[in-house]
């Protein structure tokens, strides 16, 4: 099986056009296909899809004293059952990334779709906590088919803007989930149990398990297909792992979920507990933080993308989001700002973050051939909610919630992710692989 390339020639040997150093515009090659054409049904299916991550995160959490009381669990093992559905995310898209690759995009994606529905029935009806963990770690598995497929649809069909344009209009449907969730979620728990949100879970997956069976054609034809087993698999996982490209761009991803995931798991106790907002201050700055990441990602793929080299967006990305740790840190540590000096440099953070995700993903899967985009999408994917699970708790350590301790890891996973991507993603070592 194939690995990624140095190169692609272009017709009668013409110099390919490189994506990473011309503008995305000019890198949308003919017959790389056009966004605008596909049916609304396809982008609102997969869009659906990767908004069950957060969906499943976030519908949950305001029932989880319910969850403790009902199920005479401690709230520090509660917790375990958000862990475990991180860890099943990371783990299901290694195992739904390779089998897209080997049986095609539909019938992983619709085997994911079945799985998450009946995990969250499970979950709606669990006698225990060990259950209910488990269910939860089944659900995030499953969950990850849509997250990990929808990213080798957008490399099936599309290259360059194009890609960058398709992957904007998923994220404008998935990024309305953080924004919506917590309010659904507590609004649920005014006419049900916790058991209830699991329940509209289950309504979703069944929901979304019949768009994707009647919305969503097959994207990899059956010769393009990976036909090795487990050792091929692994062969092409370690064959990209040492390309430095795009272990560079892996890294630089999972860096910035970093800092994504240490301001979504650290902000709510520090902006309750420590600048004293209610519960609905907190909600309504949280929801303006998730409009700056879906409104730049927008931007980004319809603006940006036709006027700029994906570098330069991801080098600005980069900046933005060490500039936005430093005035943290600044602000939390040296000087007392307040409350608008701690949210305005998170809200450029996830504005940054609008840019940099898109721009890494697309760079690091246009690296690929079709064959392996699903395997390659798999470790970009478990590498970000990897990098979540570790960084999450840090922001807390010592038990007490800290401004500090939140504004120095966003501020670290910046300058990681920056070091990263300058080391490993030169100019010269950057090329497109073959359609």
């Amino acid at each position: 099986m194939p690995g990624p390339t140095a190169g692609a020639a272009g017709p009668a040997g013409d110099t390919p056009t490189d994506p990473h150093t011309a503008p995305a515009a000019e890198a949308a090659e003919p017959g790389s296909g056009d966004p605008a054409a596909t049916g609304l049904a396809t982008v609102v299916v997969l869009g659906g899809l990767a908004a069950l991550g957060p969906l499943t995160t976030d519908l949950y959490l305001p029932g989880l004293p319910a969850i403790a009381d009902d199920l005479a669990a401690q709230p520090a093992a509660v917790q375990l059952t958000l862990t475990f559905s991180m860890f099943g995310v990371a783990a299901g898209q290694l195992l739904f990334g390779p089998l897209s690759d080997r049986f095609g995009r539909r019938p992983p994606l619709l085997a994911g779709m079945v799985l998450f529905t009946l995990a969250s029935v499970l979950c709606a009806l669990a006698p225990s906590l060990p259950v209910l963990i488990a269910g939860r770690f089944v659900q995030g598995v499953a969950g990850s088919a849509g997250l990990v497929i929808g990213r080798a649809v957008a490399r099936d069909r599309f290259k360059g803007v194009a890609m960058l344009r398709f992957l904007a209009s998923i994220t404008l449907i998935s990024g309305l989930a953080p924004i919506l969730a917590p309010i659904v979620g507590a609004q649920l728990l005014r006419v049900t149990s916790w058991r209830g949100t699991f329940g509209a879970l289950t309504a979703l997956g069944l929901l979304l398990t019949l768009g994707a069976f009647g919305a969503l054609r097959e994207t990899l034809p059956a010769g393009a297909r990976d036909r090795g087993g487990i050792g091929a698999t692994l062969q092409t996982m370690g064959r990209l792992l040492r390309d430095l490209p795009f272990l560079g761009l892996a890294l630089t991803s999972s860096f910035a979920y970093g800092a994504l995931f240490g301001y979504i798991s650290g902000s709510s106790t520090v902006l309750q507990h420590v600048f004293r907002v209610s519960p609905q201050t907190y909600s309504l700055l949280f929801g303006l933080n998730s409009v700056a990441i879906v409104v730049m990602t927008q931007l980004n793929g319809r603006v940006l993308a036709r006027r700029f080299t994906s570098r330069a967006l991801v080098l600005g990305g980069l900046g933005a989001a060490v500039a936005a740790g430093a005035a943290l840190v600044l602000g939390t540590r040296l000087w007392d700002l307040g409350l608008i000096g701690f949210c305005l440099p998170l809200f450029v953070l996830m504005g940054s973050l609008g840019v940099l995700l898109p721009n890494t993903a697309a760079e690091a899967l246009s690296l690929v051939e079709p064959q392996t985009a699903g395997t390659a999408a798999a470790l970009l994917g478990t590498g970000n909610f990897l990098a979540g699970a570790v960084v999450a708790p840090l922001s807390s350590l010592g038990g007490q919630p800290s401004a500090v301790l939140l504004a120095a890891v966003v501020l670290v996973c910046g300058l990681l992710a920056t070091a990263t991507y300058l080391a490993l993603c030169r100019p010269a070592q950057m090329r497109t692989a073959e359609a």
